[in-house]
């Protein structure tokens, strides 16, 4: 299954999770690429939206391969296969962690501009990113909403590899994927339009999901 860009594959990944729509749920976005697919999520079922902070922990010299994801609110997931084959010294991976979590606390600044995570207690939360590669993000940002007493968890992507669906399982009570292809190199495969997204388009999207209602407004 080919995608045109993030908001094709939103509008189609809402279309697979209609039967959540009477739950009334909690939509959060992995910033940056997940945002765009999510906000068609929460737009199609009435949702609230916001962002879960999570960032992948790239091997050194290697950053497209990731060794584990950090979260907010402390959770730290790595990938055991990946690091045990890693040839990189603990020094070289605690200061990629430290690079990220830096990165973590900025994005999350920047994204919330001071307002508080949605509450997430007894709710149907929706994990939305625009397509899985390791699963080691999306295992991250399932622990993360886990620590928050959710009623359920639910992960849902566009596209990944039969492997990352098989993990995600393990941390989501329900995954929902269109397109799980055996030959899997990259996300960006599966897209025509793959283009970067920016900050400020997260933003955007953020203030124009809460202008229509469809985000909890949050406090300092």
């Amino acid at each position: 299954m080919l995608f045109a860009d993030r908001e094709d594959a939103g509008q189609q990944l809402a279309e697979a999770l209609h039967h959540l729509e009477r739950e009334n749920p909690v939509v959060l976005g992995l910033p940056r690429g997940g945002v765009p697919v999510a906000f068609q999520v929460a737009q199609t079922l009435g949702a609230e939206l916001d962002v879960i902070v999570v960032r992948k922990l790239g091997v050194p010299h290697h950053e497209e391969v990731a060794f584990g994801a950090i979260g907010e609110g402390g959770v730290r997931v790595l990938n055991d296969d990946v690091v045990s084959r890693l040839r990189a010294g603990k020094q070289d991976l605690a200061a990629v962690e430290r690079v990220e979590e830096a990165e973590l606390g900025r994005r999350a600044q920047v994204y919330r501009a001071g307002r508080a995570r949605t509450p997430l207690a007894g709710r149907t939360v929706i994990i939305v990113d625009d397509g899985i590669a390791t699963g080691a993000t999306a295992e991250a940002a399932c622990q993360v909403v886990r620590a928050q007493q959710p009623a359920r968890v639910v992960a849902a992507v566009p596209v990944a590899p039969p492997d990352a669906v098989v993990r995600l399982r393990r941390s989501a009570d329900e995954v929902v994927c269109l397109s799980v292809p055996q030959l899997f190199y990259a996300v960006g495969e599966w897209y025509r339009d793959f283009s970067q997204t920016s900050d400020e388009e997260v933003v955007t999207l953020l203030a124009e999901a809460r202008n229509s209602g469809h985000v909890t407004p949050g406090c300092d």
